[in-house]
């Protein structure tokens, strides 16, 4: 156990916690929403510092991130909890598991992290990911600083659920972000996943407008989140807000966890593609096999710049200057 950050202390050894949105107050002995966290004698700790319950080598374009290191790999780590609870969640079995209940954890610190991150071959860093990294936000803040520090990058992959505090102090140590922004529809947070849309969509503003590289990933679910209408506000408010080159990427859900919908039709991905281009430069298809979805075309001139094959990725068509070598346009990269 490790003291947390993020809470302030009430009366009678009451704690509450300003990590995220549900600002959980917890008695003595109590444990927040998202299982990892607990009140022991009026001090908030962390059960999951110093540990990983999930840890191996991907490719960047699994986090899914495109546009930042194309064809690298990374070294990924992942926790137990969430501050969410997903009827789809992909991957509940951690997720949604209590830290005190859990046997598989790997102990390792920071600078064994950041050690082995460094002796791998081609990894340009370390992602947080697999669960939602905020809610192991002291192990992440310390390693992440220290990855930074070592010339690695960090990159997180979360839900948005953070509060604003939080988010600003890890922000100068983060070079990339996937967001999943669930749906544009906050019955569809409350309902389907124990949470609302608003949180999530001022963490997207706060990242835009950092230096930090930030994709964003929306699973479409047949009947609950797939109204063209909805989707296509969805895509006006980012272009708007955050900006028309934030990459989006529409994955194909699959039934997991609680929920039995089938699969997500092609051709209604197809067509959510479509509109999304309307008003995106860069937008991709996951968990589907075509080509045509998963490369990048230069918005300037249409040429395919960046060719991926599943995990495949070739940068033929793009200078080191992050310009198209077909047209000179500027292209939203990190090389």
């Amino acid at each position: 156990m490790k003291e947390a950050q993020f809470y302030t202390i009430a009366e009678n050894q009451t704690v509450s916690c300003e990590l995220c949105p549900w600002q959980c107050i917890l008695k003595t002995g109590q444990t927040g929403n998202c299982k990892v966290r607990s009140n022991e004698n009026g001090i908030l700790v962390t059960h999951v510092y110093n540990k990983t319950a999930a840890l191996g080598i991907d490719p960047i374009e699994k986090k899914p991130l495109y546009h930042f290191y194309p064809g690298k790999s990374i070294l990924s780590i992942g926790e137990v909890g969430c501050n969410l609870h997903c009827s789809f969640c992909q991957n509940h079995l951690i997720s949604q598991c209590c830290a005190e209940d859990f046997t598989g954890f790997h102990e390792i610190t920071s600078g064994e992290l950041v050690a082995k991150a460094l002796k791998m071959p081609q990894n340009i860093g370390i992602a947080y990911t697999y669960n939602e990294p905020f809610t192991f936000y002291e192990f992440m803040f310390d390693t992440a600083q220290l990855a930074h520090e070592k010339g690695l990058k960090n990159v997180v992959v979360s839900n948005g659920y953070a509060n604003p505090e939080p988010l600003q102090k890890i922000l100068p140590f983060t070079d990339a972000f996937n967001i999943d922004l669930k749906a544009f529809n906050d019955e569809f947070y409350r309902k389907q996943a124990n949470g609302k849309l608003a949180p999530v969509l001022e963490t997207l503003k706060i990242i835009a407008k950092s230096v930090a590289h930030l994709e964003i990933t929306n699973l479409v679910i047949p009947g609950l989140n797939d109204d063209e209408t909805e989707f296509e506000k969805m895509t006006q408010w980012i272009s708007a807000e955050l900006g028309n080159e934030i990459p989006l990427h529409l994955s194909r859900y699959f039934p997991q966890y609680k929920m039995d919908t089938p699969v997500t039709p092609l051709k209604k991905l197809e067509k959510l593609y479509a509109l999304a281009k309307n008003h995106l430069q860069y937008v991709y298809l996951g968990n589907v096999n075509e080509i045509e979805y998963t490369s990048t075309f230069c918005p300037g001139c249409g040429n395919m710049i960046i060719a991926r094959n599943r995990y495949n990725t070739t940068t033929a068509g793009i200078n080191s200057d992050k310009s198209c070598k077909f047209c000179g346009k500027r292209i939203n990269i990190v090389l």
